[in-house]
């Protein structure tokens, strides 16, 4: 049960702005918990509070200014199925109103991001030592893919009113429907109206899960931090 806890003190702190040397101590000093001996209970304790401390750092991670639409690998663009709709008003010159929906759209991502930890933190609790356990053993995305199956449903019900919010907050709904009704005055096209709060809900939920993915292969991956002896105790066998 070391291990597991090891492993998770490591792999789930991702995010964490804090060096290797220090998330290496933050392990040493559970594995030094109660003279070395943990049970079953101190075991799964343990990785519940490093789980909820890791996911918490990646929630952090997309929630800040910029979170969503400084990183390219999950910022949110104008919606793909609209590209012709983009395209369009771009060459109507509207241009600067298009990019100034694409990041009102990523504010609002950002804005609604802080919902998640508490999802996370909810299924973190109701995990099983077998839970963790097949995420230890699992592949390079076990626990995200865990998460996800626990967590996507109740993201899902409680981003897409907080992202409605968002929207209204940040005029980014003022701002599309303005779009979409230029759009509409073009002779022969067929009017559109998307559902912008069901798009950015969607792709809020992806990016956030592209995080937690990303973090996690980081960590199990680095040879670095494998090469040393506490790594060496969690991936030996």
């Amino acid at each position: 049960m070391k291990k597991i806890v090891l492993f998770f003190l490591i792999v789930f702190y991702f995010g964490s702005s804090g060096s290797k040397a220090q998330i290496l101590k933050d392990a040493q000093n559970v594995l030094g918990q109660q003279g070395g001996g943990l049970s079953e209970k101190d075991a799964a304790d343990g990785i519940k509070e490093a789980l909820v401390k890791g996911t918490g750092n990646g929630v952090k991670i997309v929630s800040k200014t910029d979170g969503y639409f400084g990183n390219l690998e999950i910022k949110i663009p104008f919606p793909p199925e609209e590209k012709e709709m983009e395209s369009k008003l771009r060459s109507m010159g509207l241009g600067k109103k298009v990019d100034e929906v694409i990041l009102s759209i990523n504010r609002a991502a950002e804005d609604a991001a802080t919902e998640a930890e508490p999802i996370f933190v909810s299924a973190v609790k109701n995990m099983s030592i077998n839970d963790a356990i097949h995420i230890v053993k699992g592949e390079n995305d076990a626990a995200t893919k865990y998460l996800k199956k626990t967590t996507s449903r109740e993201l899902k019900m409680k981003f897409q009113p907080k992202i409605k919010a968002s929207l209204d907050k940040v005029n980014a709904t003022k701002q599309w429907e303005a779009l979409i009704n230029e759009y509409n005055k073009i002779p022969f096209v067929k009017k559109k109206n998307p559902n912008l709060a069901a798009y950015v809900t969607a792709k809020a939920i992806d990016g956030l899960f592209v995080m937690i993915a990303r973090e996690e292969l980081n960590i199990r991956k680095d040879p670095l931090a494998r090469t040393s002896d506490l790594l060496k105790k969690v991936f030996g066998n």
